[in-house]
């Protein structure tokens, strides 16, 4: 534990905040519910979502300790702010409900983390020599597709379940009625947008960095520890 307190990445801190606040939330969610037993019921869910973000948050550090590498700096933090606003903004301060494009931000923000994720794939999965003679073109576009095909399999897992478990996720309900028409196809096909625009956003700037700078790749690859 000592050696690894003296290696703190600029991340670690930022996973350090991203956990503190969760176990804030939960502290304040638990006094909450000790004096205003009557919203138990729609606390207790909400710290229990709380609690999965504290897990998943963890879970690349996890994954790490088996690996022989450790994940992109940059793509880890924006994964950390990613479940920060997400869980605990979005869920646990309902941001979803009091911010109306707080959702589609979302989508924007996973869309981007998972294009560069997508050159990250990418990289390792070609040598070092071919990396720095690979068109960055043929990168910019496997990122922005893979970042977008994420965000259309994560629309079939919304539908699944709200077709299985009668949920709302795509948003085809309003006040307990079914949306007709177009109104019922509004929120899916803005979280698409929002995925391609992401995606497309990331890939541009990773198109013009690597083109400048084949060194900036080095940013998004995997490193040894």
């Amino acid at each position: 534990m000592a050696k690894r307190t003296q290696n703190w990445r600029w991340v670690d801190w930022v996973y350090v905040f991203t956990i503190a606040s969760h176990l804030l939330y939960i502290g304040i969610a638990l006094e909450e519910m000790l004096n205003h037993p009557d919203q138990n019921a729609g606390l207790a869910f909400t710290m229990v979502q709380v609690v999965g973000g504290l897990v998943i948050a963890t879970l690349p550090i996890i994954l790490e300790r088996f690996m022989r590498y450790r994940f992109p700096e940059i793509l880890y933090a924006v994964y950390l702010v990613f479940i920060y606003c997400s869980i605990l903004l979005g869920t646990g301060l309902h941001f979803y409900s009091q911010i109306y494009y707080w959702d589609k931000f979302l989508h924007i923000l996973s869309a981007g983390l998972l294009a560069g994720l997508g050159y990250t794939i990418f990289s390792a999965l070609i040598s070092s020599h071919l990396r720095q003679t690979i068109s960055p073109l043929l990168m910019s576009i496997f990122a922005a597709t893979f970042g977008s095909t994420i965000g259309v399999f994560w629309e079939f897992y919304e539908f699944t379940g709200d077709r299985v478990l009668g949920l709302n996720m795509q948003r085809f309900m309003a006040n307990g009625h079914l949306l007709r028409g177009q109104a019922a196809l509004v929120d899916t096909m803005g979280d698409l947008l929002a995925d391609v625009v992401g995606s497309i956003l990331i890939a541009i700037i990773g198109y013009f960095c690597i083109k400048h700078n084949r060194e900036w790749l080095n940013k998004l690859t995997f490193t040894k520890k």
